[in-house]
């Protein structure tokens, strides 16, 4: 697959499945590239697989999450490379456990929703931001598990994906009201929880999530609210950014912006949300606390 290809197969799940995350896209597109590629030794094949992340990340998507996702895969599929057997065999293996990682990783939102269904308590405020594929998950689970509460959305400018949000719940005929960015303050003394997705976690169990996401979780702090992150494990990053401005510049905007080279006017998409806000975390590993992030970093890439 040349490089065109590769931004037009990652394009294409992004536009035609809208409840595929770009980390998801981007492994389905790198096992694509895998099936039909044509190198001859496992060198090349390297090569071309780190060509296409590369390819993937400087799309006009946001890829926040995408980095650790195809970390992850490119470490888990590499096992394969042994020494006593021919290279098609290696990368016949290679394409197998692809597979059966895509598979787990398919299956990990359905396992967070589950994690969190006990938490769905009746008569429960929840406060969420932004479009959470997982929250939403979650919420429809409960909703059908005969669970009774009520969802605030705020509206998460610029691109409102809050509303998109408020649709899908509406759809599922679960009891909400959409709110304005600004009033967050004014809204979280009514509710019980606050409830968001992440785009990754860092490894000091801090996330990376669309922008709004630290003001909503100082505030909850302030409330004495809990914060609770559903996520799953294959957004988990080897970062450790101390503030706003360690996070890296393909992460806070997208690439059209960048190739503006003038920043000043461009707004970040993400924001990072320190530890210390975070109540737990529903992880397809199991509900952490954020300083366990660290240790499930260490057997993730052992």
């Amino acid at each position: 697959m040349l490089k065109q290809e590769v931004s037009q197969y990652f394009s294409n799940i992004m536009e035609k499945e809208p409840d595929v995350s770009a980390s998801i896209a981007a492994i389905s597109t790198l096992l694509k590239l895998l099936e039909h590629d044509k190198s001859e030794t496992v060198q090349e094949l390297d090569l071309n697989l780190q060509s296409a992340v590369e390819v993937i990340t400087n799309s006009s998507y946001r890829i926040t999450g995408v980095s650790s996702g195809c970390a992850l895969f490119m470490r888990f599929i590499t096992f394969a490379k042994l020494d006593t057997i021919t290279f098609a065999e290696c990368k016949k293996v290679m394409l197998d456990r692809g597979k059966v990682f895509l598979k787990k990783l398919t299956d990990a939102r359905n396992k967070v929703a589950k994690i969190t269904l006990p938490y769905f308590v009746d008569g429960t405020n929840i406060l969420t931001h932004s479009k959470s594929r997982v929250v939403l998950e979650a919420m429809k689970l409960a909703v059908n598990s005969q669970k009774r509460f009520h969802v605030f959305v705020s509206e998460s400018s610029p691109d409102k994906s809050g509303i998109e949000m408020y649709n899908c719940l509406k759809k599922l005929n679960i009891p909400c009201t959409l709110v304005l960015d600004s009033a967050v303050g004014y809204i979280m003394e009514r509710v019980d929880m606050v409830m968001v997705g992440a785009e990754c976690v860092v490894e000091s169990g801090g996330i990376i999530n669309k922008i709004g996401s630290c003001t909503m979780a100082i505030c909850a702090k302030e409330f004495k609210k809990p914060f609770y992150v559903l996520t799953e494990s294959y957004k988990f990053s080897r970062m450790y950014p101390l503030n706003q401005r360690d996070l890296p510049y393909n992460f806070k905007y997208t690439a059209n912006n960048l190739n503006d080279n003038n920043l000043s006017n461009a707004h970040p998409t993400v924001d990072y949300t320190h530890p210390t806000y975070i109540s737990l975390l529903f992880t397809d590993l199991g509900i952490l606390m954020p300083s366990a992030v660290s240790d499930e970093l260490i057997k993730l890439y052992l």
